[in-house]
């Protein structure tokens, strides 16, 4: 009884901090990206390009595993628990273009000792920028589907 009367904020404050964290990663994954890719660097990586392609992997592996594991499921839930049914529904679109993503990082994890150039490691680099542009982007709209649109509620 005594679980069924903790207010929204004791629920679903955790969910904030857990978006925030990820939302680091994002950044982290990002500025890896731009050193990697020849955009301008917003810090300096002396790192061989190979060791900074291989971290990039890693963080790249571990961003969109923690969105599938993680976050959507905290979104989901905390929309379950608000009774939004419009914004489950609105965000199950959102779970099929992300996962096309998901689909397109793996793949790009898992082929990465088979470039056999610089050349078509610089296209798939930038294939990776805008798979990453459009995730991002989808999951900006699933956080304020899910989470931000019960903002409010949470803060009472």
């Amino acid at each position: 009884m005594l679980e069924g009367c903790k207010s929204a904020k004791e629920r679903w404050g955790g969910v904030s901090e857990l978006i925030d964290n990820w939302l680091n990663g994002r950044q982290e994954l990002l500025v890896l990206y731009c050193s990697l890719s020849g955009v301008e660097q917003l810090r300096v990586d002396e790192r061989p390009f190979f060791e900074k392609m291989r971290h990039l992997c890693q963080m790249l592996v571990d961003y969109v595993s923690a969105g599938h594991f993680e976050i959507y499921e905290q979104l989901q839930q905390e929309a379950v628990e608000f009774d939004d049914n419009a914004a489950l529904n609105s965000a199950t679109a959102l779970f099929d273009a992300i996962q096309k993503t998901t689909e397109f990082c793996l793949d790009f994890n898992d082929g990465i000792d088979k470039f056999s150039d610089i050349q078509s490691l610089q296209v798939a680099l930038s294939k990776l920028g805008e798979c990453l542009e459009e995730r991002f982007a989808l999951e900006d709209q699933l956080i304020e589907i899910l989470h931000n649109s019960h903002g409010e509620a949470v803060t009472q």
